[in-house]
């Protein structure tokens, strides 16, 4: 369980470094994890599925919500990929498989998060879905890659 904690905490800020140096070099637009934090709370008051999440009653803590569902959702992955690969991959993380739950998660925001928030199935409907879905493809390879980096360093500070 500590090892899930570590690891997927650890990508997630790889992925947050990322998208920040991202938003920097091309001026593009970090996640809005308070919206994320928007949909949560509507979803635990039974609304699932939003036009536009955006265009929805902010809520009180959402940016919080948002945050720590971010990381949250990160431990959960990392998770999935302790219960795959076990512990054998903690002791000597390899790419492929960090690369597979990395772009497998993607499934999520294509299938629960992004029809839920209005957005369609996999960004369909976005003014450009096709640079939409290769920005989120990109965004959990780079978590993937921090999947990784994190096992790396969590094997190497626990030895």
């Amino acid at each position: 369980m500590i090892d899930a904690i570590l690891i997927g905490a650890g990508a997630t800020a790889f992925l947050d470094l990322w998208s920040a140096a991202r938003s920097r070099l091309f001026q593009s637009p970090q996640p809005d994890y308070g919206l994320v934090g928007r949909w949560i709370v509507y979803v635990a008051r039974g609304q699932f599925f939003h036009t536009a999440i955006a265009k929805s009653a902010p809520v009180t803590g959402e940016r919080a919500i948002g945050w720590i569902v971010h990381y949250l959702t990160g431990i959960a992955f990392a998770a999935v990929l302790l219960m795959v690969w076990g512990d054998a991959w903690a002791r000597a993380p390899t790419l492929i498989p960090a690369l597979v739950v990395g772009v497998g998660s993607v499934a999520a925001p294509f299938l629960i998060m992004q029809p839920g928030m209005g957005a369609g199935i996999a960004a369909s409907r976005t003014p450009d879905p096709a640079a939409a879905r290769r920005r989120s493809l990109v965004t959990h390879a780079v978590f993937g890659v921090g999947l990784y980096a994190a096992g790396w360093a969590t094997h190497l500070i626990a030895f």
